[in-house]
């Protein structure tokens, strides 16, 4: 009877809020570099480990079914909720931590505020370090970027530092913008704690690992962030519009600059990270997401999923041939009169002959343009300018303002998928 007695005290404590329950704690899975005969390999829980990962940390679950196994975050924002939902899909997290730049106005020579940021930093490597979905560190992003004070590169290591001495289960990195020869030669002096490094490319993809070789870097590396030809790489219209891909475009250097890079350094480089797994306005809403505001799949997402499984989804998204505003496109420069009426014109096919829907859109050209990321703000849409005609083909009325302006098409599938492209244009009289 007492036996019983207590076997229900028991069972009642531990019923009762606050008390701990049989739940296993959440305990940390062993992450390693290791090098053997002059080759680097990632191994997680004993078990070899190459990335093929995706930059963002919105629709898991779908980068999971198409063959995902890892996010990057840029902070540890929503750190918890980001790392248990990556969990629960059986993704990995290169869990950014949010470490100040010089051109944001950081200072690198103020001890006190250095030391600050290294403690609060400190916290948040406490936080999360035992998650199981925890992969990597990432310390800052692009420190490289528009910087004059190489102590930056001290405060580095002295994070790093501090991350080995809190957490042995976790590899350390940082993310530079591209790569030259000075920020290897000064992360090889002075960042000795780090374990590898990470690079963000676009265009120069395909020659990375000859780059990384030549620069003299013989460490581990891994692609933080790669995707469409950038803005600042791509061509320019005569009023300094930066001339955005289609999305059937983008997919097709996608997979011609990952087969070019990813598996052909086999001996350094850990996998990657496809840039950007979700959506963002940077130069205009379509640039770097490989999904749209309304989470439509363009093309992109298609080839990350034969990327990643060799094969192709079921249904594929809508193939754009071309986009023409007054029958030019978007290199010639298109100047247009102001309240003065035009033809545009999409040519797109689908590869499953489903019925397609065209929504267009008018944007003024974006002023609000940052580097390295930074948040922008999206133009508002300006409307009553355009009236639809038959399928692909809309009629425009140019505003009556004189400037820079860009005409948006979004083709759709019935299966979430979609195309996209867009024209730079200037009105002038």
């Amino acid at each position: 009877m007492k036996r019983l007695f207590a076997l229900s005290i028991l069972f009642l404590a531990a019923a009762a809020p606050g008390y701990a329950t049989a739940t296993p704690p959440i305990k940390a899975v062993k992450v390693a570099l290791k090098k053997n005969n002059g080759s680097y390999q990632l191994f997680r829980d004993g078990k070899p480990y190459y990335i093929k990962g995706a930059g963002g940390s919105r629709y898991l679950d779908r980068l999971a079914a198409y063959g995902g196994n890892s996010i990057r975050t840029w902070s540890t924002q929503n750190g918890q909720a980001v790392l248990d939902e990556a969990h629960q899909y059986g993704l990995t997290v290169t869990m950014g931590l949010n470490v100040a730049r010089e051109r944001h106005g950081f200072d690198y020579n103020n001890a006190e505020a250095v030391a600050k940021q290294l403690q609060s930093l400190r916290q948040e490597v406490l936080k999360y370090k035992d998650h199981p979905a925890l992969l990597i560190w990432g310390i800052g992003n692009e420190l490289n970027l528009q910087y004059t004070n190489p102590k930056v590169w001290d405060a580095v290591n002295a994070i790093a530092n501090m991350i080995h001495e809190v957490d042995p289960n976790h590899p350390v990195t940082t993310m530079l913008a591209g790569i030259n020869q000075k920020e290897v030669d000064y992360i090889k002096a002075r960042c000795p704690d780090l374990d590898l490094l990470s690079i963000n490319t676009y265009g120069g993809l395909p020659q990375l690992p000859k780059r990384v070789r030549d620069l003299g870097w013989n460490g581990a590396y891994m692609v933080t962030e790669w995707g469409p030809t950038g803005h600042w790489e791509g061509p320019q219209t005569a009023w300094k519009a930066s001339i955005e891909e289609t999305s059937s475009a983008k997919a097709a250097v996608y997979k011609s600059r990952y087969e070019a890079s990813m598996g052909k350094d086999t001996e350094h480089c850990l996998g990657s990270y496809v840039f950007l797994w979700g959506q963002k306005q940077e130069r205009t809403p379509t640039w770097y997401g490989v999904f749209t505001e309304a989470g439509e799949e363009s093309e992109v997402v298609d080839v990350m999923q034969y990327l990643w499984t060799g094969q192709w989804p079921k249904n594929r998204a809508p193939h754009l041939e071309s986009m023409l505003v007054d029958g030019k496109n978007a290199l010639s420069n298109i100047y247009l009169q102001p309240g003065t009426t035009y033809t545009a014109l999409a040519t797109v096919t689908d590869p499953d002959n489903d019925q397609l829907t065209y929504r267009w859109e008018l944007l003024p050209e974006s002023t609000d343009l940052k580097e390295g990321g930074d948040r922008e703000n999206r133009p508002e849409t300006m409307q009553g300018l355009l009236a639809t005609a038959n399928g692909g083909q809309i009629t425009l009325k140019t505003p009556d303002q004189e400037g820079a302006y860009r005409l948006f098409v979004y083709v759709t599938d019935g299966h979430n998928n979609v195309a996209t492209a867009n024209t730079p244009f200037y009105v002038k009289k």
